[in-house]
């Protein structure tokens, strides 16, 4: 799970960029270690069917939709002949939907319609990047229907794979993004996916900034991939108690 490739990242983002020399190399190393790499809704469709994945398959996949995806990135994976896909929150891309809240320089859709062309899967990352599992249930499907019905408008076609904002998601979140028409999604959990997750919480691992080449082929490896985010797993089940807490209280609130 990669975010925005870019030299001189803001401070927003600067901890989960990637420099576009480091990405270039990692590109490298999958290549050289004859992985696989296929979309999203290319891995849940053949999960479904129990048709068999190919050899060593890696996803490589991108969040929110960050300028670099096509300045930096498109290039690499061309050169490699390598599919991806790019999960976009529609309301921070510019153009006619912005709404002024992107943490830095975004792709505008000129830019993600030629990512398309050149076979990058686009999936939706809501509209707005909210925590879906802290909204009610009216503004959570405007969120993923408004990204849904954005997309196909921009690149004519309804994405078919989503990526839950922040990687949270609860079952209702999961079940409403089921209904709103996504065949597939993806969390964090930092763990690799696994058929049993289910086609709507299969996990990503993370590449930041600080990932040095032997982390990374750790992680393509699927090598010590609960030591290497063991401080990232305790935050996330800590947070998820708080943010559970406070859902609670805000819906007490809102039936007072």
């Amino acid at each position: 799970m990669y975010h925005a490739v870019a030299t001189d990242p803001n401070d927003a983002t600067r901890a989960l960029s990637v420099a576009p020399r480091a990405f270039a190399e990692q590109m490298a190393a999958i290549a050289d270690r004859g992985l696989t790499p296929l979309g999203t809704a290319e891995l849940a469709a053949a999960w479904r069917s129990g048709r068999p994945l190919p050899r060593r398959p890696v996803l490589i996949t991108f969040d929110d939709g960050y300028e670099g995806v096509h300045r930096h990135v498109l290039p690499v994976l061309a050169k490699y002949g390598f599919p991806a896909t790019l999960f976009v929150s529609t309301g921070w891309l510019r153009g006619p939907y912005d709404t002024g809240a992107a943490l830095d320089t975004m792709l505008d859709w000129d830019q993600v319609r030629e990512l398309a062309a050149a076979g990058v899967e686009i999936g939706g990352h809501s509209h707005t990047h909210p925590q879906l599992d802290q909204l009610g249930e009216e503004r959570l499907r405007f969120e993923l229907i408004h990204c849904r019905e954005i997309v196909a408008d921009q690149v004519g076609a309804a994405p078919g794979s989503f990526a839950y904002p922040y990687g949270y998601s609860d079952r209702r979140v999961r079940r409403a993004v089921r209904e709103t028409g996504y065949a597939q999604a993806l969390a964090v959990g930092n763990g690799l996916a696994r058929r049993a997750q289910g086609p709507y919480a299969l996990r990503r691992v993370t590449v930041r900034r600080g990932t040095g080449p032997d982390e990374f082929a750790r992680l393509v490896e699927g090598r010590a991939i609960a030591r290497t985010f063991a401080r990232d797993r305790a935050l996330t089940k800590g947070y998820a108690v708080l943010r559970g807490a406070r859902r609670v209280r805000g819906w007490s609130r809102a039936g007072a």
